[in-house]
């Protein structure tokens, strides 16, 4: 792939605005794990190659298993290897991601509701929205991968 911009250096404003975001996420309810499932999982449906190859590492360091990394793109089947709220925040994932699809349905928001109150559910909501945006920088602008 040819090199293409960098947005840190030729919009550092737009991308100030985009760590805030991130900096919002670090003081959020979920857990390393939680968060940094829904960053792959978005990636995955996405196919952003530089945040998958981010994420995978930095859950790997929080304490996630190659197990479940390896069978996240097919959480349905293993769904024993996922707790109930991971599950949730996957589908919220994916809706997310894939919003013009049906977006949130209501069951998968009333899930949501069952196991998050209305402060948690904002919070994964903007944390699926960020990993999204961070998807279509990094793919746009061809970000490589670190070696």
């Amino acid at each position: 792939m040819s090199a293409r911009i960098n947005i840190a250096n030729v919009d550092a404003a737009a991308y100030k605005a985009m760590m805030g975001l991130e900096g919002y996420l670090q003081t959020i309810s979920l857990n390393h794990i939680q968060k940094e499932l829904i960053k792959i999982r978005a990636s995955q449906i996405n196919g952003c190659a530089f945040c998958l190859d981010m994420h995978t590492k930095d859950a790997m360091k929080y304490g996630e298993t190659p197990q479940r990394i390896y069978l996240l793109n097919a959480w349905r089947e293993a769904l024993e290897l996922y707790t109930e709220e991971e599950q949730v925040l996957l589908a919220m994932t994916e809706e997310i991601t894939l919003i013009s699809q049906k977006g949130l349905t209501e069951e998968t928001y009333d899930k949501a509701k069952q196991l998050f109150d209305e402060n948690q559910i904002a919070e994964i909501i903007m944390a699926i929205i960020t990993i999204n945006s961070w998807n279509r920088i990094a793919i746009s602008t061809h970000l490589p991968i670190a070696k």
